[in-house]
């Protein structure tokens, strides 16, 4: 088991990285997530999974501890191999799918291209129970099921071409500290403002 590879990055894409250590580049597959964080680094250390098949033997790649485990967690679902949750943690944060799984919010799932009703139920159903054992790691706005507000917002500032990462981050930075925050105008206006500074 590798447990993480530190080196130079000699090629990174939103979908993978190349990272040169002891002269050997290693083709590691990473999510949107990952990349974000790593984006402006020339030198990272990144935690992986190896994922071995018998046509293949496949790295990924993971900035954050909490991003690996979950990604194990996913491979454990019937159904969901590793370019499943690869997509899954493309399209939402660590923290947007255990609310989504602990919220039982299947809509929650629409977001990750491949992932259909029956694949979001099981993913729920076998993930919730390890998700809730883990303890309190959600805060209130990733646990609430329902956050039109959040929704709305992220859809409207993506269209006006914003980054999604970045928008989640801001939405995320927004609520966590106005909690009161009580229309999507205004969330749409403070994240603006956020996201220009």
């Amino acid at each position: 088991m590798i447990a993480y590879i530190k080196g130079l990055i000699t090629f990174k894409n939103p979908t993978f990285v190349i990272v040169e250590t002891g002269g050997i580049g290693y083709h590691i597959h990473i999510s949107l997530q990952t990349y974000s964080r790593i984006e402006p680094l020339e030198h990272v250390q990144l935690l992986t999974h190896l994922h071995i098949k018998e046509d293949s033997h496949t790295l990924y790649g993971f900035a954050e501890e909490a991003e690996r485990t979950l990604f194990v967690q996913l491979l454990s679902v019937s159904g969901v191999g590793p370019s499943t949750a690869q997509i899954l943690l493309s399209a939402l944060t660590t923290d947007e799918i255990k609310a989504a799984i602990v919220g039982e919010n299947e809509h929650a799932f629409r977001n990750a291209k491949g992932i259909g009703p029956k694949t979001a139920k099981r993913i729920i159903l076998d993930l919730k129970d390890k998700i809730v054992k883990e303890g309190g790691e959600l805060s209130p706005v990733f646990s609430a099921q329902n956050n039109t507000f959040r929704e709305e917002a992220l859809s409207a500032l993506v269209a006006l071409g914003f980054a999604r990462i970045s928008v989640q981050k801001a939405l995320n930075q927004i609520l966590r500290e106005q909690p009161a925050v009580n229309s999507v105008e205004e969330l749409i206006k403070l994240a603006l403002k956020h996201l220009s500074s």
